[in-house]
C-alpha cells in the first residue's frame, strides 16, 4: 500500500511540474473575461475598461514591466472618449523580442430573450487567456527572447487598437527589435487537426511555423491553414504588424466549417476546451524556453502583401 503511495504521488508529481500553468488558472481568466458582469467588453463601455484593469492586474501580477509610461494602460481615441490596450514587457536575456497579442473587446449585447449577451468565450477571451498563460508560465524564469504581451481593443470595429499602438513611437524601441508577433485569435476548441495543435494563418508567406515546429515540446504543431480561401491573414490584429514588415500571423484552432458559435450568443464557456488550451499554453511556454535569436529568425518571402 505504501508503493502504491508512493507511485501515485509521484505520478502526481511528475504531471504538476508538467503542467507548469494550471487549468484552475486559464479557467479563471477566460471565465472572468467571458462572465455576463462584462456584458460583452464592448469597446467604449465601463465593462470593456473592466475587462482592461483586470488584464492590467494580470500582468501586474506576474511582473511585467509597464511598455510604456508609468501603466499598463496605454490609451487611444475612440469616438472622443478615452479606451484602452494594454501592454507589459518581460525581460529576456537579449534585446530581441517576441509579442504575443490578442484582442480582449467583443461584441457586447443583444436583444436575444433568451441570452442577451456575446459572451465572447473563443473571440477572443481564449486569446488573452493564452498570453496570459505564457506570462505566467514565465513569471520566475528569464528567457533568451524579451518578451511583450499585448492586449488590442476595439479589434471588432475593426483591428483600432492594434492600429493605434502599432503606431506607437513610445513602442518604436521594441518593434524595431520585434523577432516575430504570435496573435491568439480563437484557440478555445479543439481544431481540425486535433488537440495539442493550431493553424497559423498566412502560413505561406513565412517560415515561423517550420522554425518553431523544429522546437516544438510534447508533440505541440502548428499546422498550415485550412481555410487560406478566407484570408484570415488580412482579418485579424496581426495585420497591423505586417504592415510593419514584422512576422506576424494570427494562431487558432477554430474549425470553421463548425464554428456556429462565431459572433453568436453561444460563445460562452461551455463550448471552451479548457485541457487542450492548458496543454497548449504548457507546451508553447516549453517551445519559447528553447527558442533563442540563433535558432529562430523567421522571414517573409514575396509573396506576403505587405503594403
Amino acid at each position: 500500500m505504501k508503493k502504491l503511495t508512493y507511485l501515485t504521488f509521484s505520478l502526481f508529481s511528475i504531471i504538476t511540474f508538467s503542467q507548469k500553468v494550471s487549468e484552475e488558472r486559464i479557467k479563471t481568466v477566460l471565465s472572468t473575461l467571458a462572465s455576463d458582469e462584462m456584458k460583452g467588453r464592448e469597446i467604449g463601455t465601463p465593462e470593456n475598461d473592466l475587462a482592461a484593469n483586470y488584464i492590467a492586474k494580470l500582468f501586474k501580477e506576474n511582473k511585467l514591466e509597464y511598455c510604456t509610461g508609468n501603466s499598463y494602460l496605454v490609451p487611444f481615441s475612440y469616438k472622443g472618449q478615452t479606451v484602452y490596450n494594454v501592454c507589459g514587457v518581460k525581460k529576456g536575456k537579449t534585446d530581441k523580442y517576441l509579442g504575443f497579442s490578442g484582442h480582449f473587446d467583443h461584441i457586447g449585447t443583444s436583444k436575444n430573450p433568451k441570452d442577451s449577451i456575446y459572451n465572447g468565450a473563443d473571440d477572443d477571451a481564449s486569446g488573452i487567456a493564452t498570453l496570459v498563460g505564457i506570462s505566467d508560465y514565465f513569471k520566475n524564469i528569464k528567457p533568451e527572447f524579451s518578451m511583450v504581451f499585448m492586449a488590442f481593443n476595439g479589434e471588432e470595429k475593426g483591428m483600432l487598437g492594434s492600429k493605434a499602438i502599432s503606431k506607437d513611437p513610445n513602442l518604436d524601441k521594441i518593434y524595431h527589435n520585434m523577432t516575430a508577433l504570435f496573435n491568439f485569435e480563437m484557440v478555445a476548441t479543439e481544431s481540425a487537426f486535433g488537440k495539442n495543435a493550431l493553424f497559423m494563418t498566412g502560413d505561406e508567406f513565412s517560415d515561423l511555423d517550420e522554425l518553431f515546429n523544429q522546437n516544438a515540446a510534447n508533440g505541440l504543431k502548428i499546422n498550415a491553414d485550412p481555410y487560406a480561401e478566407q484570408q484570415l491573414f488580412y482579418r485579424s490584429d496581426n495585420v497591423s504588424f505586417v504592415k510593419k514588415k514584422i512576422i506576424a500571423h494570427s494562431f487558432s484552432t477554430v474549425d470553421m466549417t463548425k464554428a456556429t458559435h462565431y459572433h453568436n450568443e453561444s460563445d460562452d464557456i461551455h463550448i471552451v476546451d479548457f485541457n487542450n488550451m492548458t496543454q497548449i499554453i504548457n507546451n508553447f511556454g516549453k517551445t519559447l524556453e528553447k527558442l533563442s535569436p540563433k535558432n529562430f529568425n523567421p522571414a517573409y518571402n514575396d509573396k506576403v502583401k505587405i503594403d
